[in-house]
């Protein structure tokens, strides 16, 4: 089977020469559900940034089999949806439904496929109801719902989320726990939010100096307190492990339309 993501020897230097990532190596099957954790300066956004070619460095990155390159630049970022923790970074048209209808008909589709894509995108995420809103008027948890909308709408295998909990209020951060526990894709979580990453990944995976310092089974990696306190990681005073339901069983991929 060939993995969604393969990295290897991953290198990336910012211009003024600070070391970012320092030969990262990741295999993702599909359909797992990946936890990136680490303190803050470990890599994580920078490798999420490079699992669309938004950012490109040295050594080996595959996304289905495809090679992150100059030239496949479209082709890798049809199958790579990345969802920033800001939802302002991806929502800037007058409605929900063009912000959800921009990514295809980029790509584009006929008019019919493309409304087929914003309503299935939007039942996904809840927020059928606000497709001729103005993205400004929703709520944070909103905007972060729909933000993940035209997301889906581009139908990618993979997505990979950048703090999406970040400043929800806990309604909401219950409401997009139980959204992504629905979604039938292949997932990194970049998050410090370790909750979350419990009641939604299966394996876990912490960055540290730009390579993968620790990977196995999530519940394995919080529960391991030293391994968490050497990277600067902790859970909340208080929190049991125990009393958090787990992930949902991994799933066979489907497409946004239903199709295998």
């Amino acid at each position: 089977m060939t993995p969604a993501i393969r990295a290897r020897g991953l290198r990336y230097r910012y211009p003024d020469g600070t070391p970012a990532l320092d030969g990262l190596d990741l295999v993702v099957s599909p359909g797992e559900r990946v936890a990136v954790l680490g303190p803050n300066g470990a890599g994580k956004t920078t490798f999420m940034l490079h699992l669309n070619g938004l950012l490109r460095g040295e050594g080996e990155l595959l996304v289905e089999g495809v090679a992150v390159e100059r030239g496949t630049l479209a082709a890798i970022r049809a199958r790579v949806g990345l969802v920033f923790q800001d939802p302002d970074d991806q929502l800037f048209m007058p409605t929900v439904r063009e912000d959800v209808a921009f990514g295809p008909r980029n790509m584009r589709l006929g008019e019919d496929e493309v409304a087929a894509r914003v309503s299935a995108a939007l039942d996904a995420v809840r927020m059928a109801h606000a497709a001729d809103r103005a993205p400004h008027q929703l709520s944070q948890g909103e905007r972060r719902r729909v933000a993940i909308a035209t997301v889906l709408a581009m139908d990618p295998g993979v997505v990979v989320l950048d703090e999406p909990s970040a400043n929800l209020d806990p309604r909401a951060r219950r409401e997009l726990t139980a959204l992504l526990g629905e979604l039938d894709r292949t997932m990194l979580l970049v998050t410090h939010d370790l909750p979350l990453a419990a009641e939604l990944c299966h394996r876990a995976v912490i960055l540290s100096g730009g390579r993968v310092a620790a990977d196995g089974p999530c519940r394995e990696i919080l529960a391991d307190a030293g391994l968490l306190a050497s990277h600067d990681l902790e859970l909340p005073v208080g929190f049991d492990l125990g009393r958090v339901p787990g992930p949902p069983e991994s799933r066979i991929l489907m497409s946004i339309h239903g199709g295998s």
